[in-house]
């Protein structure tokens, strides 16, 4: 499929033809047939236009090549491509000067293509945007995909159309998205885990590599960022005041949340941890702005309509919505006129549109976490054992991703159904293959209530090396009792559940208080409280990939997508207590 880029290239060409400083057109080409050629081009008569630039041709020596250049572009917008090739012999290319020159190129460039050969019209594409004027940028691009497609080279293709993605919007931007998808869709995924795997974590194709192979139950090993600068850093500004590096607070803010529905508690604890972090802001005396809250209704399309509303009223920053869905359908409308901290990632992968992030408590980033610990003691085999919920697997999948990447083995994996409670053909099937207890290791990812079970019958199989988990199993709260049969399982969490988190409300005293705070809201809290603490430093996190901000829910910083990725505490069962390992985060964990 080709992107029709026709609307916008034929705009910008007409716009420099009228005034092109470096393009040398006799005097005697500036007249009334000029402007009436470059009329009738406008206006689609492309065939009237090019008879008219072969008489201009034939009446200017000076600007013959212009002109012969000009009625062979006429007739490819007329589609007659052979006329358009008679005439384009005929030009010599040193002879054209400025932009002429490039255009020469892209035009022989797609002749090339449509006489299938790609390697030619790669060779004539082979130019740097930064060579190029704008008004040929986007054209370069579009021929450069369809050549590297017709070449068999789909990952390339793909990748050039997302960067042709930026500049793209409406049916064009539709179509060549369509483009994208289909050809990675059409690659083998252990192909697409392998060229995935070698582009740069900024790599404008990486989220659409990351989405399909989602969609065929695979993923990448995740890009974690180490950034060792907080935010924040106070600093004089021009009046000899102390201001804090990066913030900027928005004077009124939309809250986007459902009031009703299944996510009614969920949503509940979120907006309780962001007016907890709102309050404290004002009992410090901090600069904080008016903040009004919008029911995002029980679907995706409410979401969009509150968002919209939103903005009507005047918001300067929108916080939410929630559901993945939602997530999806807002960034799907390109760049939104209010930014946007949404609360999930999109359900489709798309990331947020510029100026926006996304922030959520993703099952990924903590199996990822798992694997780099476990890297970073030297363990080399791994299980992995994990209940069927979407979170579960989702987490497991991350893990044996990037566990190895690391050099690590995946030896064996189990599922455990909903209510089985003899775990012992799981074991079986997960551990049977371990070589040596000395290197090995079992990951897990389950509720808490299956782990409880789980670990007793660990250690009555003989199976006696480290267990870590994903936060799941901690169910939120203080349960000596219960918990003592997770004795000596590691796992990744929140550091405010632990009052892990410098400057943040003391959890203990908050639960006193906010039942919200309890149990399994606790993280959702925690993720209010972020939320709040992220929005005025929003703009400086996505240009600042060293900046990160002490949060609840552990160290936050934005990749060059706009999502907001967290470092977690690594907790221990002690005693039946959860206990953070001396305040290990997954950057201090790692071993030269």
């Amino acid at each position: 499929m080709r992107v029709n880029l026709r609307p916008i290239l034929l705009c910008l060409l007409l716009a420099s033809l009228g005034g092109c400083a470096t393009m040398e057109v006799a005097p005697s080409a500036r007249t009334a047939q000029t402007a009436s050629a470059d009329e009738l081009f406008e206006r689609g008569e492309f065939r009237a236009a090019a008879t008219a630039y072969v008489e201009l041709a034939k009446a200017d020596s000076s600007a013959r090549g212009h002109y012969r250049l000009r009625a062979a572009e006429a007739l490819r917008e007329e589609g007659d491509l052979t006329a358009a090739a008679e005439i384009l012999d005929s030009v010599r290319r040193k002879r054209l000067v400025g932009e002429d020159a490039y255009r020469y190129d892209l035009l022989s460039a797609e002749l090339a293509l449509v006489a299938q050969k790609p390697e030619e019209a790669l060779a004539l594409l082979a130019l740097p945007d930064s060579a190029l004027p704008p008004t040929l940028v986007l054209r370069r691009l579009e021929l450069t995909a369809r050549a590297q497609q017709a070449s068999g080279d789909r990952f390339a293709a793909a990748r050039t159309r997302a960067v042709l993605d930026r500049s793209l919007e409406g049916p064009d931007r539709e179509n060549n998205r369509r483009e994208i998808v289909e050809t990675l869709a059409a690659l083998d995924a252990a192909t697409l885990k392998q060229r995935g795997a070698e582009l740069p974590p900024t790599d404008l194709l990486r989220p659409w590599v990351e989405r399909t192979l989602r969609r065929q139950g695979q993923v990448l090993p995740l890009a974690l960022q180490r950034p060792s600068r907080p935010v924040g850093t106070l600093q004089p500004d021009s009046n000899e005041r102390w201001t804090r590096e990066g913030y900027h607070a928005a004077r009124r803010v939309a809250l986007l949340l459902p009031s009703s529905g299944a996510l009614k508690n969920a949503a509940a604890a979120i907006r309780d941890g962001f007016f907890a972090a709102w309050f404290n802001d004002a009992a410090t005396g901090a600069e904080r702005g008016e903040v009004k809250i919008y029911d995002s209704g029980q679907s995706a399309e409410d979401s969009l309509k509150a968002y919209q509303q939103a903005v009507a009223d005047g918001a300067e920053r929108v916080i939410g919505p929630l559901t993945r869905e939602a997530v999806g359908l807002l960034f799907e409308q390109g760049r939104l006129p209010v930014p946007v901290l949404a609360l999930n990632q999109s359900d489709n992968g798309a990331t947020p549109p510029p100026g926006s992030v996304a922030f959520g408590l993703l099952p990924d980033a903590e199996g990822a976490q798992a694997a780099e610990r476990m890297a970073s003691l030297g363990i080399k085999e791994a299980a992995v054992i994990a209940a069927t919920d979407d979170w579960a697997e989702r987490a497991a999948l991350a893990f044996r991703a990037q566990f190895e990447s690391l050099g690590g083995a995946v030896i064996g994996e189990a599922r455990i159904k909903e209510g089985e409670v003899n775990y012992s053909g799981v074991i079986r099937q997960a551990v049977g293959a371990f070589a040596t207890a000395s290197n090995a290791a079992v990951f897990i990812s389950m509720r808490p209530q299956q782990a409880r079970l789980l670990m007793p019958q660990l250690k009555l199989a003989g199976v006696s090396v480290p267990v870590l988990a994903s936060s799941h199993v901690y169910s939120g709260s203080l349960n000596a009792g219960l918990d003592r049969d997770l004795e000596g399982l590691e796992f990744c969490d929140a550091p405010w559940l632990f009052d892990a988190s410098a400057g943040l409300p003391p959890r203990d005293q908050i639960v006193r208080a906010i039942d919200s705070a309890r149990g399994a809201g606790a993280r959702l809290f925690a993720l209010g409280l972020d939320a709040y603490a992220l929005m005025p430093y929003m703009d400086w996190l996505g240009t600042h990939p060293d900046s990160y901000l002490p949060g609840a829910t552990g160290q936050l910083a934005s990749d060059s997508f706009g999502r907001v990725h967290r470092l977690l505490s690594w907790i221990r069962f002690e005693n039946g207590v959860a206990r953070p390992v001396s305040g290990l985060t997954l950057g201090e964990s790692r071993m030269p």
